[in-house]
């Protein structure tokens, strides 16, 4: 599994997403950015991110996600801003 792989996963799962993946191997940092998060609770955007990745988590192609990262454009926005993103 590539880092090219994981984010084409993400992006076909979340539509209209912003997705940057570091890693190699097994395990990948993950940031995404999306719409789709607007109303969401940290762990349902997560779940989400997680249900395009199941297959993979599954057969063990990633073993680990650390860190996810997920951000509404406005919180992206705001954490480049404040330089913590």
């Amino acid at each position: 599994m590539t880092p090219e792989q994981v984010k084409a996963l993400v992006e076909a799962g979340i539509d209209g997403a912003d997705v940057a993946v570091q890693g190699s191997g097994n395990k990948y940092g993950i940031r995404v950015v999306s719409e789709a998060f607007a109303g969401l609770m940290p762990v349902k955007r997560q779940q989400l991110v997680y249900g395009c990745l199941k297959e993979c988590l599954a057969d063990g192609s990633i073993h680990a996600v650390d860190p996810l990262q997920t951000y509404t454009p406005d919180e992206w926005q705001r954490a480049n801003r404040l330089g913590i993103a």
